[in-house]
C-alpha cells in the first residue's frame, strides 16, 4: 500500500483488493496471489444475518478483523511469504471523535494495515442505495482528523509506521452534490488521511474529475449493479485511481452457489458431480 502511495511500486495496474469478509475469504484471496485485501462491513454485516444498516457493532467488527488477520496470517505461513495488508472498514468510527480514536487503535492492534472512515450519519447504510445522510462539513472533517491523531498517536507510540493507514471516504455526493463531495475529499485531504474514497460516482466523467481534482491515493470502488461504472483495472489506474475494491463479488458468488447447491439437494439431484458423471 505505501509503494503504491510514495510511487516506488511500478504496475499498469492498481491495487486489486477483493473484498474479505472472514478468515475463509481472507486465505483465498492471499492464497489467489493478490498483494491485498479489504474487510468489507457489509460482507461482516451479511454473514452474522444482518443487512449493512451499523447493525453490528465496533466490538463485533474488530473481532471479525482478528479473525481475517489469522486467515492472512495462516496462508501467509503456508505460502512461505509475510501476510499481505488488509484495510478494514471503521464505518463511522462508532460514535463520537473518542470513539473513532478507539477505533483506529483497536483495529491497529488486530494489525489491519489501514481503516476506513466515513462521513454518513449513523448508522450508516450501504453507499449504493437510497435514503443516506451525512454529517455537516466540519464534522465530518473533524471525525476523519480524529482518525488521523490516532495513526500518528499509534506511530509515536509503538513506531513509526506501525499505525494503520487513514482512508477517509465521503457519500456526500449522492446527498449534497458533486462539488461538495469534492470539498470534503480536499479537507480529508489537508487534515491528513493517506488515502480517499468518493463513494457512489454515477459516471466515468465524474470519476475522471475526482481523480483530477484530488491528489493523493484513491480508491475505486467496483460493485456489481451498483450506482458507479465498473470499468477495467488497466482504465482506473490510467484515470488516477490506485486501489480497487470489489466489496461484493466474493459474497454474491458465495451465495449463489449456496443456493444451487440447496435447490440439487432439495430436489434430490446428487451434489457430487463424479456421481453426476457416473449416472451419465
Amino acid at each position: 500500500l505505501q509503494s503504491e502511495m510514495d510511487g516506488s511500486r511500478q504496475s499498469e495496474m492498481p491495487i486489486l483488493l477483493p473484498c474479505c469478509y472472514d478468515g475463509l475469504t481472507a486465505r483465498l484471496v492471499a492464497r489467489a496471489g493478490f498483494e491485498a485485501t479489504f474487510m468489507t462491513g457489509f460482507g461482516v454485516s451479511a454473514v452474522n444475518g444482518y443487512p449493512d444498516t451499523q447493525l453490528v457493532s465496533y466490538g463485533e467488527m474488530q473481532s471479525a478483523a482478528s479473525i481475517v488477520a489469522e486467515g492472512l496470517s495462516s496462508a501467509a505461513l503456508e505460502l512461505g511469504r509475510e501476510p499481505i495488508p488488509c484495510i478494514a472498514d471503521g464505518d463511522t468510527g462508532y460514535g463520537n471523535a473518542v470513539n473513532v480514536k478507539r477505533t483506529v487503535f483497536g483495529y491497529a492492534r488486530t494489525n489491519m494495515a489501514g481503516i476506513m472512515i466515513e462521513d454518513q450519519i449513523a448508522p450508516k447504510r450501504c453507499g449504493h442505495v437510497a435514503g443516506k445522510s451525512v454529517v455537516p462539513f466540519e464534522e465530518a472533517v473533524q471525525r476523519v482528523k480524529a482518525a488521523c491523531d490516532a495513526r500518528d498517536e499509534y506511530n509515536a507510540q509503538f513506531g513509526e509506521g506501525s499505525g494503520p493507514l487513514i482512508l477517509a471516504r465521503t457519500d456526500a455526493l449522492k446527498t449534497d452534490g458533486f462539488e461538495a463531495a469534492i470539498e470534503r475529499c480536499l479537507a480529508f485531504r489537508e487534515v491528513g488521511c493517506d488515502m480517499t474514497f468518493l463513494e457512489a460516482p454515477e459516471s466515468i466523467e465524474q470519476m475522471q474529475e475526482y481523480c483530477r481534482r484530488v491528489g493523493g491515493a484513491k480508491l475505486a470502488n467496483m460493485l456489481e449493479q451498483g450506482s458507479t461504472p465498473v470499468l477495467p483495472p488497466q482504465e482506473l489506474k490510467k484515470m488516477g485511481y490506485t486501489m480497487a475494491a470489489y466489496p461484493l463479488t466474493l459474497l454474491s458468488a458465495s451465495i449463489k452457489a449456496m443456493n444451487a447447491s440447496l435447490e440439487r439437494i432439495q430436489k434430490g439431484i446428487p451434489t457430487d458431480l463424479s456421481s453426476k458423471r457416473k449416472m451419465l
